[in-house]
């Protein structure tokens, strides 16, 4: 199977005479697919799609665009589906040698249009043009693995996996959205480059080349399924079943790393996928962060090599505008870093494929600030979080009132202001739609507000160094499985959350020191302590910089960033990445 891992394009009266502007749009996301960047003309002249390519397995696969002959329909595909070879056979597909999941998808859509989507099991963003209708389609899996953004132009739609491949078709000055003051991170549609939208996970949008209108669908959601309703003792045994199925199905019949903090997550999908490198990262001097030790007791037992990265202050230097313009905007936090040098490092190893462990935090009860809204502070701190009296504090009403879950929770994910309320709107309807299960409120919580950056970051920097990113608790059936359990049987200790996939693990035969570990680092790193230390002068030089060109609006975002933080701080990491990102977009202005 190959790893598609950019797509761009353009649809519209006219759109073949940008030929040679697709075809650079493309060029400029050579690092996604590093193995080949094509493009296609539709048949009318309607269309033009290009793709890069990244060979995972087979060096003689064929390349996208891809075509079918019958319908003329054109795809440029990113990602991977992994139960393509059972769909392909519930459909009555034939696929010849050499063909991938791409053309299982392209065969699908030609026979049953968008409803596919439904049967797919997988990570993607695609672009399809169907000649019978004049319409491109554009759509993203359903939790937004792969990235997808598009803009209108004067009739035209065009799209692409990166911001910045979409800036070389016209300016997009930046815009400051009230969401980054608030949370660090845009929300819904919106990117802090105006004009420029990105597609929701699990979004379908329809574009009319001959009339220029645009229809927009959720094609799949979480919400609305009926509970879980068996015994504890049936969910864990269906659970179980679940990760022991699909987690090895996303491994690649190739080499691979897998990230491995120490944690739960990750050492469970070290013995699930046995890969043949694990990669951790560690600092000197900072215990408090390490968990190597954990990592090398896990890599020993699954008989992995284990990679320790140990990067410095220096190398935070170098890595920060490498690391801003793989992302193509600021977002992400201080672990940021880490996960940037892991994925440097296993790119020098000549991997392509990396495992990460995100997911399970956010829909079996991980966080911290899921128990303290579930619990309350007091339960917290009573079982032993006493590290987290800080955050707990923020619940503290004035008044001496209990505050209602979607005010608690926006509490605690606030960072800054948020004055017109959209944080707290976005938190109080995740808590609507989810009825009247609390755990469940908070899954599609975080998933409107802290999970776009996680997920974006793992894709970017992966792709930077042209890996592929894979999350295997993302699994269709067991996201939704893990969204329909009752909350007790995610979490029944304030001081620890992911009940069933602890139980699962030791159900499972994995050791003691993976399913009953209590800490939860990941890849934490001392960069708010470096830019509050011997990092000072050199961050306050970058801000000052940015400050002389900024737009007004950035300003104190900036300015805020020039004042000393806490431990936890992270108000001068967002300050420092954006006015990077500013003064490089400055820098690559045309004349």
């Amino acid at each position: 199977m190959n790893q598609m891992c950019g797509i761009a394009g353009l649809a519209g009266d006219g759109a073949v005479r940008h030929e040679r502007v697709i075809s650079a749009m493309g060029a400029t996301q050579h690092h996604r697919g590093p193995d080949g960047t094509l493009h296609a003309v539709t048949g009318d002249g309607r269309a033009v799609l290009a793709m890069n390519t990244l060979l995972i397995v087979d060096p003689l696969a064929r390349p996208g665009p891809y075509l079918d002959g019958t319908t003329g329909l054109l795809l440029a595909f990113n990602g991977e589906i992994y139960n393509w070879r059972q769909q392909a056979a519930a459909w009555g597909i034939e696929l010849g040698e050499r063909e991938t999941d791409a053309h299982l998808l392209l065969r699908a859509w030609a026979r049953i249009g968008p409803s596919c989507l439904d049967g797919l099991d997988g990570m993607f963003a695609l672009a399809l043009y169907d000649p019978r209708s004049a319409k491109l389609f554009l759509a993203r899996d359903r939790l937004g693995e792969k990235p997808l953004y598009w803009r209108l132009d004067g009739g035209r739609l065009a799209f692409a996996s990166e911001v910045t491949t979409l800036t070389r078709f016209g300016p997009a000055p930046p815009v400051l959205r009230p969401e980054v003051t608030a949370i660090e991170t845009p929300v819904g549609a919106d990117t802090p480059h105006q004009g420029i939208q990105l597609l929701s996970p699990s979004g379908l949008l329809a574009f009319d080349t001959t009339t220029g209108s645009i229809d927009l669908t959720t094609w799949w959601r979480l919400e609305g399924r009926e509970p879980f309703t068996g015994t504890y003792t049936d969910a864990l045994g269906t659970f179980s079943t679940i990760l022991a199925e699909h987690i090895p199905l996303r491994a690649p019949a190739c080499d691979f790393a897998l990230l491995l903090s120490g944690g739960l997550d990750s050492a469970v999908l070290a013995y699930l996928m046995r890969p043949p490198v694990c990669v951790t990262v560690r600092y000197r001097g900072q215990d408090r962060l390490d968990e190597s030790s954990t990592a090398a007791v896990i890599a020993r037992d699954i008989g992995a090599e284990l990679i320790l990265v140990e990067p410095d202050h220096v190398d935070f230097t170098t890595a920060v505008p490498h690391m801003v313009r793989a992302l193509d905007y600021p977002m992400g936090n201080a672990c940021t870093f880490s996960e940037h040098m892991a994925y440097r490092r296993i790119s020098d190893l000549g991997l392509k494929v990396v495992i990460g462990g995100l997911g399970p935090d956010e829909f079996l009860m991980g966080y911290v600030r899921q128990a303290l809204v579930l619990f309350g502070p007091e339960a917290v701190l009573a079982a032993g979080m006493a590290a987290y009296r800080p955050l707990a504090a923020k619940l503290v009403h004035p008044a001496g009132e209990p505050l209602d879950a979607a005010d608690a929770l926006t509490r605690l994910v606030l960072r800054g202001p948020d004055p017109q309320g959209r944080v707290r709107d976005l938190v109080a309807d995740a808590f609507d739609r989810a009825g009247d299960d609390l755990a469940r409120g908070l899954t599609l919580a975080d998933l409107a507000t802290a999970w776009r950056p996680l997920v974006m970051t793992s894709d970017k920097l992966a792709s930077a160094y042209a890996l592929e990113r894979r999350s295997p608790y993302l699994a269709r059936d067991l996201v939704e499985l893990s969204y329909r359990l009752p909350a007790d049987y995610k979490i029944t200790d304030p001081a620890q959350g992911k009940r069933i996939l602890r139980d699962a693990a030791k159900a499972l035969g994995l050791p003691r020191e993976v399913w009953a570990s209590r800490d939860k680092l990941g890849f934490a790193s001392p960069v708010p302590r470096w830019l509050n230390g011997h990092l000072m002068s050199w961050a306050d030089e970058r801000i000052h910089a940015a400050l002389a060109t900024a737009p007004s609006a950035f300003r104190p975002l900036l300015m805020g960033g020039l004042r000393s933080g806490g431990r936890f701080d992270r108000t001068r990491m967002q300050a420092l990445m954006a006015a990077v990102w500013l003064v490089d977009r400055t820098e690559e202005a045309p004349a």
